[in-house]
C-alpha cells in the first residue's frame, strides 16, 4: 500500500492517475475535501480507502501495519500563503509531517514529500537546495515558513538521509481549479481572458524591471509528477532537491504563451501593483537543479510554451477539464 496525503489535491490527484496508469492501485488517500469541488479531482482513479487527514494519525497508529505500507507520499498540506493562522500552520504542515517522517523512519519506509520555494523568501540569498545554505533564508510568508523550519529539523536531525523532499516552484496545471486564490496566474489569466478579453498584469515598482518583466520558474504539473515517480522507482535516493524547471520566465512570456494557446489576440493591460505587497513583491525566482541532475534525472522539462498549450487546449478549453 502507498499512503498518499494530499492524494485529492492538485499535484496528488495527478500523481494518482499516473499511479494507476502504473497499476497501482493499492493506495490510501489521506485528504480533507469539505465543502469544496476538490473531490472532482479523483472522480474516475483508483484507490483503496479513504481517511480524513484529521483521524489519519491515530489511524496511523491504531489500525496499520507498517508491514503493509510500500511508501508515504506526503503531499498534503495547506498551501495558503495568505493564511493569517500560524498556529494552524504549525500544527497542519510541521507538526503533522514531523510525526508521520518519524513514523516513515520507524517503519523504514520511503518517505517523499512536498517542500517548496517559497521556503527562499525573496530570493537575496540566491535558490540552493544546499543543506549548508538552509539557515541564510527567510520566508516571506507563514506558509513559507512552515515548510522551511520542517526542513531544517531534517537535515538538523539528519533525516535528510532516511527522506526525499522536493521544493515545488510555480507549479500550473489540470486539477487546480478547487485552489481560488492560490491558483496559478495561468489558471486565474485564462479565465481573465476569457471572460474580459484581456489580462491585466502588474506594472513594475522596481525599477530594474519592467512592466510585466519579473521572473518565475514556471513548472508543469506533469513534470513534477515525472519527478515524483522518478524518486518512487528509485528509493535510494535521499536528500531535499528543487522542482523546476531552472529557466526563469516572465509573465510577459507566460501571458503570450496563453494568447497564443487561446487563438486570440493579445491585449495587455498593466495595472499598478497594490502597496501592501510591493515591498515584499519577488521579481525573479529560478530554481538550481543541479543537485538533482547530479542525482540521475535526466527527462526535459516541458517548455512553457508546449506546456501552456497542453494545459488549455486539452484541459481548460474542454467541457470535461480534468485529468
Amino acid at each position: 500500500m502507498i499512503i498518499l496525503t494530499g492524494g485529492a489535491g492538485f499535484i496528488g490527484s495527478v500523481l494518482l492517475q499516473r499511479l494507476n496508469e502504473n497499476g497501482i492501485t493499492d493506495i490510501l488517500i489521506v485528504d480533507s475535501l469539505d465543502s469544496s469541488e476538490k473531490w472532482k479531482n479523483l472522480l474516475g482513479k483508483q484507490f483503496d480507502d479513504y481517511c480524513h487527514k484529521d483521524h489519519f494519525l491515530e489511524y496511523l497508529d491504531e489500525e496499520i501495519d507498517k508491514d503493509d505500507v510500500d511508501a508515504v507520499i506526503h503531499l498534503g498540506a495547506c498551501t495558503s500563503t495568505t493564511e493569517r493562522n500560524v498556529d494552524y500552520l504549525m500544527s497542519n504542515n510541521y507538526h503533522f509531517s514531523k510525526e508521520l517522517a518519524e513514523w516513515s523512519i520507524w517503519a523504514e519506509k520511503p518517505f517523499i514529500y512536498a517542500s517548496s520555494a517559497a521556503t527562499y523568501g525573496d530570493g537575496a540569498f540566491g535558490f540552493s537546495d544546499e543543506n549548508a545554505k538552509i539557515n541564510q533564508y527567510r520566508p516571506l510568508n507563514a506558509y513559507g515558513y512552515s515548510k522551511h523550519i520542517f526542513d531544517q529539523w531534517l537535515i538538523e536531525n539528519e533525516y535528510d538521509q532516511h527522506c526525499t523532499g522536493f521544493k515545488f516552484f510555480n507549479v500550473f496545471g489540470p486539477n487546480e481549479y478547487h485552489k481560488g486564490a492560490m491558483a496559478s496566474l495561468l489558471y486565474k489569466a485564462y479565465n481573465q481572458v476569457r471572460m474580459k478579453g484581456n489580462l491585466e498584469l502588474f506594472r513594475s515598482s522596481n525599477t530594474r524591471y519592467e512592466d510585466g518583466e519579473f521572473f518565475r520558474d514556471f513548472v508543469y504539473v506533469k513534470d513534477c509528477v515525472d519527478v515524483l515517480m522518478w524518486s518512487f522507482h528509485n528509493p535510494e535516493i535521499k536528500g531535499i532537491f528543487n522542482l523546476g524547471t531552472g529557466l526563469a520566465r516572465s509573465w510577459n512570456d507566460l501571458a503570450g504563451s496563453l494568447f497564443s494557446a487561446m487563438g486570440v489576440e493579445k491585449k495587455i493591460k498593466y495595472v499598478d501593483m497594490p502597496e501592501d505587497i510591493r515591498a515584499s513583491y519577488q521579481y525573479f525566482t529560478q530554481a538550481d537543479i543541479g543537485k538533482l541532475r547530479k542525482q540521475g534525472y535526466s527527462n526535459e522539462f516541458t517548455t512553457l510554451e508546449n506546456a501552456v498549450e497542453d494545459y488549455v487546449r486539452r484541459y481548460l478549453m474542454q467541457s470535461q477539464p480534468y485529468l
